[in-house]
């Protein structure tokens, strides 16, 4: 891979996750899906707590329209982990983040991701400005 190893010095933001059991596959680590699903949690919790996105009741939702994973090293139950989170990009509509997952207290990442939500009305499924508190919280993660 030609791009350095992502630090936990080049996040904004961290969401302590704990593994669990199921998330071991029969290799005897977390199977490569579970990332994803990391990766929903630390966001759509960002999005909860700091954005203050209603995701029952919202005019407006986040629907991911591309993703990606790259993974480093391994992990397994019962490792407590950290989702580093930043915005690599914030569009009109749209915004990237850019995730990584870290064992606790460690400074290389164990897989960087990223994913793209296009923000659209929920009855319509058109896409729409983002929603000025969401912007506003997703600025507070971007990077240059």
């Amino acid at each position: 891979m030609s791009e350095p190893m992502p630090q936990r010095g080049d996040y904004r933001h961290f969401q302590p996750i704990i593994t669990r059991w199921h998330d071991n596959d029969l290799y005897g680590h977390v199977n490569n899906v579970t990332y994803y699903s990391f990766f929903d949690t630390a966001v759509n919790t960002y999005l909860i707590e700091q954005g203050g996105l209603d995701i029952h009741d919202g005019e407006v939702v986040g629907l991911v329209v591309s993703s990606a994973c790259d993974y480093f090293a391994s992990i397994a139950f019962p490792e407590r982990i950290e989702i580093g989170l930043r915005v690599g990009k914030l569009g009109n509509s749209s915004v990237q983040y850019e995730l990584a997952v870290f064992k606790t207290g460690d400074a290389d990442a164990c897989a960087a991701g990223r994913f793209v939500h296009v923000f659209v009305d929920r009855a319509s499924n058109q896409p729409v400005p983002i929603p000025p508190a969401l912007r506003a919280a997703l600025e507070d993660l971007l990077v240059a």
